[in-house]
């Protein structure tokens, strides 16, 4: 009887541990899926020529909140972005890109913005490129309708370097 006895305390307290280590295994699972669940990587379009490219567009890419890694190449001209899809997108990424004078998939630099580029920065433009028409039906989250029209939602102020000025 002193033998069954013994048994069964041992084999209850087996069991409580492996109850325990799960349970803490199941909770460092949880914590991780929770903190990297969010995040998502895309690989689009950046138009630009030479390494002052690659550092504009990568510091530009990586200042956005949410943003973890971006990485353009210079032949392909693709940007590839690692980001939290709860802080952010992959159509305000190419805004912001675009508000710095560099083309993307969906948002064309303004004129203006373009022009400032240094000259080697000066890539050659697509005649066939999208307008700084952002506020459209097509590209929903970037707008906010008001009685009169649609309207931007990003800074417009007079040192973001809109992409959508006149």
């Amino acid at each position: 009887m002193w033998r069954d006895k013994r048994d069964f305390i041992t084999r209850t307290k087996l069991i409580t541990m492996k109850t325990k280590i799960l349970s803490i295994a199941t909770f460092f699972l949880l914590g991780a899926v929770a903190v990297f669940g969010g995040n998502k990587t895309e690989k689009f379009k950046v138009s630009g020529n030479c390494g002052m490219c690659e550092k504009r567009i990568e510091k530009t890419t990586t200042s956005l909140d949410g943003v973890a890694t971006a990485d353009w190449n210079k032949e392909t001209s693709e940007l590839s972005v690692t980001y939290d899809d709860q802080k952010t997108s992959a159509l305000k990424i190419q805004t912001a890109i675009a508000m710095t004078g560099h083309d993307t998939g969906h948002f064309s630099a303004s004129d203006a913005r373009y022009a400032e580029l240094p000259g080697c920065c000066q890539y050659e433009r697509d005649g066939k490129r999208k307008t700084n028409n952002h506020a459209s039906m097509e590209l929903p989250g970037l707008m906010k309708n008001t009685d009169s029209e649609a309207e931007c939602v990003h800074d417009k102020s007079p040192t973001s370097g809109s992409c959508c000025e006149k």
